[in-house]
């Protein structure tokens, strides 16, 4: 159930698709609807391209037998962003469209994700909707349906747990001061001499790991959740969504993060065992959990998978760019520093695989942050395509991306790349970019390809994603020449009624334009000006964000230009 393979055999009189399992079946349909013309450019029916030809003229005049093995088990992505329920199925059922078997779904209900939207946080322009728990538990139990109806590898939670132990219910990342019993308010991490939620924020806080109450508690609630939802078949288990704020009581002071949270999965493990549950756990490495343990060790392989989470890595260069140091940072508890470098972040991998050897993958964020610094999508999907050709060599059994859905401006290239590469690592960049452009754009793909392409190139995922200094007379150039590029650009193309890539590449001239000029005036530190344009682009993305709903999540990009790129929050947001 965990691999794909899938054999096509076609001749004259029959076609067949034979698999290893029914999720199989579903990918070598689309391989066959892959090979007789029929491309899936975006999720929803928008994307799907099916050529006017005669079948018969492509099935008669040969006899095709062709098996298919998945280059990797873990091909997925995880919600994140602010979505409508229509955008998480159009998505789901792209992901096998493109060699994708995996779906995550963070929290126990992914109430944050869909607030986002339907009270349409930072787009005062749009009427706020109302969101009931009802209805997050509807749309919840309809996304379940629809991951198994495609037999996709279900992933769920993640976030959560440690509320959960404290008898609160996680539903994101806001602000609460909630109440607790008295008989827990000693659960909560001791830093800097007080138990309290980390700035407000239950999700981010941690616990006192080696309180044994609280480790039943844990433990109990995530097998009491395995045990009523025997569909899932990743489940996440994570710590808090915050480092440096860990618990600094005498028995916590000495020891390892790491340490704690292999023991505690291991008694995990033991009772889920004694319950014959076969749910997989994913333990992941972020943060703290960087750092592998000293003491503990995993009991049973087959139980576990490691998920390596790289957040803080550039996207300007490659796995395949690095050469991989023996060492790591000192540990020094609540005084660490996130890595910077991809060689850093690598580093922190291959010290856990020499303890580690059971079955893993990366958790990755190319369509997280750092895709708004490459507005022409080129850069980040080439970057995407080189990191996981590179996985094997990284001992890593594949990739889950954690991304926004509405990801599609310009285009879906990065994720149709990721996806179609993780199913067969030697895809080759150049012929499919080129194929995807000729059906999006026409006669003008070229054309269109080479101005994206400068765009890339003028731009800095990095710079965007908060790595490096904020001024910078190089970047400022590079803005300015952008601006421009795009103005030119506007001047030749018009907003094509009839053709909906066309029209959205429109929208996106003028987005550039005014997102290059605000990051031209950040890097040549102009405040007024920045802010003035800056609040013009918002403004412009706010007005237009339902032409293009599906394609750009105007929420993400300024939460993300504020909190990380150098913005302030305009006070009309």
């Amino acid at each position: 159930m965990l691999d794909d393979t899938y054999r096509i055999h076609f001749t004259l009189k029959s076609v067949s698709i034979c698999a290893s399992n029914a999720r199989s079946v579903l990918l070598g349909a689309y391989k066959l609807l892959y090979l007789i013309g029929c491309r899936f450019l975006q999720p929803g029916n928008k994307g799907d391209y099916i050529p006017n030809k005669d079948l018969n003229s492509f099935f008669s005049t040969r006899d095709f037998l062709q098996t298919y093995t998945a280059s990797f088990r873990h091909r997925g992505v995880c919600i994140e962003g602010a979505n409508s329920l229509e955008n998480v199925l159009d998505f789901i059922d792209w992901l096998p469209k493109v060699g994708y078997n995996s779906f995550f779904v963070q929290f126990k209900l992914p109430y944050t994700f869909f607030d986002r939207w339907y009270n349409h946080i930072f787009n005062p322009l749009l009427e706020k909707e109302g969101l009931t728990l009802e209805q997050v538990k509807h749309f919840s139990n309809l996304i379940d349906k629809e991951i198994k109806k495609r037999g996709l590898l279900y992933h769920k939670v993640g976030h959560g747990w440690t509320c959960e132990t404290l008898g609160l219910e996680d539903l994101g990342w806001q602000k609460a001061t909630p109440v607790l019993e008295e008989s827990k308010k000693d659960w909560l991490a001791l830093v800097n001499g007080k138990r309290d939620f980390w700035e407000n924020i239950p999700t981010n806080t941690n616990l006192c790991y080696a309180n044994k109450d609280i480790q039943s508690a844990f433990i109990q609630g995530i097998v009491s959740y395995a045990k009523s939802n025997p569909n899932i078949d990743y489940l996440h288990v994570w710590l808090a969504d915050e480092h440096n704020n860990l618990c600094e009581c005498p028995d916590c002071k000495d020891t390892l993060l790491s340490d704690q949270y292999v023991s505690i999965l291991n008694n995990l493990d033991k009772q889920l065992s004694e319950l014959n549950l076969s749910t997989k756990i994913v333990f992941l490495l972020y943060q703290e959990l960087l750092w592998p343990p000293l003491q503990e060790a995993f009991k049973n392989h087959e139980r576990f998978t490691l998920m390596f989470a790289p957040i803080s890595r550039t996207f300007e260069k490659s796995y395949e760019d690095c050469s991989i140091s023996d060492t790591i940072p000192t540990y020094v508890r609540n005084q660490i520093k996130l890595p910077r470098s991809l060689e850093e972040n690598l580093s922190f991998l291959k010290k856990w695989q020499e303890k580690w050897h059971g079955d893993s993958f990366v958790y990755d964020y190319p369509l997280g942050r750092a895709h708004y610094g490459d507005p022409g999508y080129l850069n980040i999907s080439r970057i995407i395509s080189r990191d996981i050709k590179s996985l094997k060599s990284l001992h890593l059994n594949g990739y889950i991306s954690c991304q926004e859905l509405r990801v599609s401006f310009p285009n879906a290239l990065p994720n149709y790349i990721m996806g179609l590469t993780l199913f067969d690592h030697e895809t080759n960049f150049e012929q499919v970019t080129e194929d995807y452009f000729k059906h999006l754009y026409k006669e003008q793909s070229s054309y269109y390809q080479h101005y994206l392409q400068k765009l890339s190139d003028l731009f800095s995922c990095d710079h965007f994603n908060a790595i490096g200094p904020r001024y910078s007379k190089r970047l400022a150039n590079r803005y300015r020449e952008a601006s421009e590029l795009a103005e030119v650009f506007l001047e030749r193309i018009v907003p094509f009624e009839n053709d909906y890539f066309l029209k959205k590449l429109y929208f996106h001239g003028k987005y550039v334009k005014l997102l290059a000029l605000a990051l031209y005036h950040l890097a040549s530190n102009n405040p007024t000006e920045k802010e003035e344009v800056y609040g013009e682009f918002i403004h412009y993305i706010q007005s237009n964000e339902l032409s293009f709903q599906e394609a750009l999540d105007v929420y993400r990009i300024i939460e993300v230009s504020t909190r990380y790129t150098g913005f302030s929050l305009p006070n009309y947001h």
